[in-house]
């Protein structure tokens, strides 16, 4: 497809990889020469030094010709603008990037009356995610397929687990049979395991299953499996405050430490369930006085890494037993968190750019793809698709043990008319059916793909 990308910051240019990779023709627009000259340098990009609300540099981009035009700049009302030209000029697709709490409640409007095709919003994303781990704490990721009815879910395996030095083919029936174990990370390595593997304490697994089924699972393994019912909070910015406002709604007692006392007094009448505490989150004796070693979940969320990473170590310490969140935007941070053993980590620019890659795939796969949903794990070495099978695919009506699939491929999930279905053998795919594949290869656009020829 041909796409248009406005702004050139952190969201930005993680699109641009991210799109760039799966063969977009990919044009930027950004004011800064120098970020086009390294977008251009380092990726297979046009490049375009200009003002992405000016219709002559949409023409200059190719806006009349465009399939999609996203804009993510910093500024919310750049970004709505750059919509309304592109749909005036291009009658393309557009997306665009609004942050400020103002226009969520317009949002509805504003999506109508502009026609954009997606809004969405980093902090509020950030905290949807960090309200699904928090609903299932011992949980270190989760994303959903089957539009919702089938999850993906990560966990660390501990020393006492039952699942703890057995081959996957030995795990009681009870545990595998409703959900599958689909990959596995232990240190820097990633597997996709067959029947012989062994699971070790500390490996992460990635389990695939119903969400009434991996509740099941986490039960019978002994792990948490109701969410948490108290949660400390440092950082009331705007992921803050939506996450606090998701969390109340389920009942959740929250507390909030930030140290503008002005946004206090905001985020008190925003929040009256939850409490405010005007304070410094690094304060030991006042996270100690509000109960720090008591509560179920603590969230760091400060604009400062470096703080957040070292506030869930302190937390880890104290409360061993309380789940951790950890906001991180620097992503070459990764391998060094990763050895912390810190609980979750979420880092918003990939959440938003991921999002909008969702909307991308779902818009190519009414033109060459069936791929509804793709989800890229372990630093991109791992892909979790799911196919819509169509009529005349060479997968239908074949037991799953009789088709010859590449090396380093799984399938996990079959939704069959809303039926989620955890496959073995004998499974047969049928016409319409959606299917999630694991696997460590790249360049699928068609569920046909995944066997040998």
């Amino acid at each position: 497809m041909q796409i248009i990308v406005v702004g050139c910051g952190n969201v930005g240019n993680t699109l641009i990889q991210q799109l760039s990779k799966e063969g977009h023709n990919i044009t930027v627009i950004e004011e800064k020469s120098s970020v086009v000259q390294s977008a251009v340098n380092n990726m297979d990009v046009m490049g375009i030094v200009g003002n992405g609300a000016s219709y002559s540099i949409m023409k200059d981009a190719g806006i009349e010709t465009a399939d999609l035009m996203i804009a993510v700049t910093n500024s919310d009302e750049l970004n709505l603008l750059c919509c309304l030209i592109a749909k005036k000029a291009g009658n393309c697709q557009t997306i665009a990037r609004v942050r400020n709490p103002i226009y969520k409640k317009e949002i509805s409007f504003i999506k109508e009356e502009l026609g954009l095709s997606m809004v969405i919003n980093p902090e509020e994303a950030a905290a949807s995610e960090a309200e699904r781990l928090l609903k299932l704490p011992s949980a270190t990721k989760i994303e959903t397929f089957a539009r919702g009815r089938a999850e993906l879910v990560r966990l660390v395996i501990d020393e006492n687990s039952r699942l703890s030095n057995l081959a996957l083919k030995d795990i009681p029936s009870d545990l595998k049979k409703k959900v599958v174990i689909a990959v596995v990370t232990r240190g820097n390595d990633v597997f996709i395991p067959d029947g012989s593997f062994i699971l070790r304490p500390g490996d992460e697994i990635t389990i695939i299953g119903s969400s009434k089924n991996t509740l099941s699972f986490f039960k019978k393994l002994g792990l948490p499996s109701a969410k948490c019912h108290s949660t400390i909070i440092i950082g009331g910015g705007e992921t803050g405050y939506y996450l606090a406002k998701q969390l109340i709604s389920l009942g959740v007692k929250v507390t909030i430490f930030d140290k503008d006392s002005v946004r206090c007094k905001e985020l008190t009448e925003l929040l009256p369930q939850a409490l405010i505490i005007n304070g410094d989150g690094t304060d030991k004796d006042m996270l100690q006085e509000e109960g720090v070693t008591r509560t179920e979940s603590f969230v760091a969320l400060t604009n400062l890494d470096e703080e957040n990473i070292m506030l869930s170590m302190y937390v880890k310490s104290i409360n061993p037993k309380a789940k951790l969140i950890t906001k991180v935007h620097r992503v070459n941070y990764g391998d060094i968190i990763g050895s912390l053993n810190i609980g979750s980590i979420i880092y918003p620019k990939y959440i938003t750019a991921d999002r909008i890659v969702q909307f991308v795939r779902g818009m190519d796969a009414s033109k060459d793809s069936n791929i509804e949903t793709l989800y890229k794990l372990n630093d991109d070495r791992v892909e979790a698709m799911e196919f819509i099978v169509r009529n005349g695919s060479p997968v239908i009506g074949i037991p799953l043990s009789e088709l010859k699939l590449k090396k380093g491929i799984l399938i996990a999930c079959i939704n069959h008319n809303g039926e989620i279905i955890s496959p073995g053998g004998d499974s047969v795919i049928r016409d319409r059916d959606s299917v999630i594949v694991v696997t460590t290869l790249t360049g699928f656009k068609d569920i046909g793909d995944i066997l040998e020829k």
